[in-house]
Formats: C-alpha cells, sequence, structure tokens
C-alpha cells in the first residue's frame, strides 16, 4: 500500500513597479553571474541546500546529486531560461547558496530552486539571493515575479512575504513517500 502525502504549497507573487529593499552581502561573500562552466556547482550547490530537506521529499531530484545535475542541466537548456537571474554565492570557506530564473508564457519572472547551504542560514543570503534573482528579471524588462515555497518552510515564507511576495494560489502537491523502515533521518 502506497504511503501518499500531501504537501501544501504556496504560489507567491510579487509585481516589480516597486523600488526593491536595499540588501548587502556579509563581507566574505561574493556574487558568481551565470556562466555555463558553472552549471555543476550550481548543481553541488543546490545538492548540498535540499538534501535531507522536505523539498527533497517534494522534489525527490532535489535530494541526490544526479537529480540536481540534471536539474540545473533542464533548467539552462530551456528556451525560456533567464541568465540574469541566476546566481551563485560564494562564501569565505565555499559555496553558499543558488538560485535560478525561468520565463513563463506571460513572460513572468520564475524564481527557481532558491536554496542556502545549512552552515550559511540565518546570515540574510536566501533575501539576498531572491533580491538579487529579481533585479536580474527587472533588468531584462520582466513586470512581475514569481515563486512556489513549501507552506511548512517557515523561514523562506517569512522571507518571500518580508521583501513583497503574496501568496496569490494554494497547492496541494501528493507525494509518495518511501516506506517508514526505510524513511531518511531527519525529516
Amino acid at each position: 500500500m502506497a504511503n501518499i502525502k500531501y504537501f501544501k504549497r504556496h504560489r507567491m507573487e510579487l509585481a516589480l513597479r516597486h523600488p526593491l529593499p536595499r540588501w548587502e552581502l556579509p563581507a566574505g561573500f561574493a556574487w558568481l553571474a551565470w556562466e555555463d562552466s558553472l552549471l555543476d556547482m550550481h548543481a553541488e550547490v543546490k545538492f548540498a541546500s535540499f538534501q535531507n530537506e522536505t523539498d527533497s521529499l517534494v522534489f525527490p531530484c532535489l535530494g541526490s546529486r544526479n537529480g540536481c545535475r540534471d536539474l540545473m542541466a533542464a533548467i539552462r537548456y530551456r528556451p525560456d531560461f533567464c541568465p540574469e537571474a541566476t546566481w551563485l554565492l560564494s562564501g569565505p570557506d565555499g559555496f553558499a547558496g543558488t538560485v535560478q530564473g525561468l520565463f513563463d508564457e506571460n513572460r513572468f519572472g520564475g524564481i527557481q530552486n532558491l536554496g542556502v547551504v545549512p552552515e550559511y542560514r540565518g546570515l540574510g543570503l536566501g533575501r539576498a539571493l531572491l533580491l538579487r534573482a529579481i533585479e536580474g528579471f527587472h533588468s531584462v524588462g520582466v513586470r512581475r515575479a514569481f515563486l512556489e515555497v513549501t507552506a511548512t518552510n517557515a523561514a523562506a515564507v517569512h522571507t518571500y512575504r518580508a521583501v513583497g511576495f503574496r501568496s496569490i494560489k494554494t497547492i496541494y502537491r501528493a507525494v509518495e513517500l518511501p516506506h517508514p523502515d526505510t524513511a531518511r533521518v531527519g525529516l
């Protein structure tokens, strides 16, 4: 018998007609703009950010290196990929976060897979990644940005709301979970 769980997710949107809040990176952190040579590093940072997190249950590809690599390649080679909204964040001891951008059919900007490596959380890096991606969308004339977030990710939901994103739709994603005897610890 399948073990199905429903995960509540919010689709959130932000009109890009108002000035963005200011942000500053902590000392020792730097931006790396999109280059194809960084695809594998984006995938590795995505894996480090999402492994053993709820989103790796909701989207199983986020729970493995190969899954993250395949996802990153799929994003990069889509015709609606937005390099201006795709960033890698380096820290004093390695890479700290990643975000990707895509356009939808209305040419709204979609924030994808914003992740911060666990040891760098709580420093405002998620907010900085979000704002940098939005800035990238704005630079190419995008009027509206959107994202989806798992409702139980309270820190992310708080950050998105603080920047001005508003929930416009609730989505329930059905996920077949592993048998309880084989479930991963920490989730």
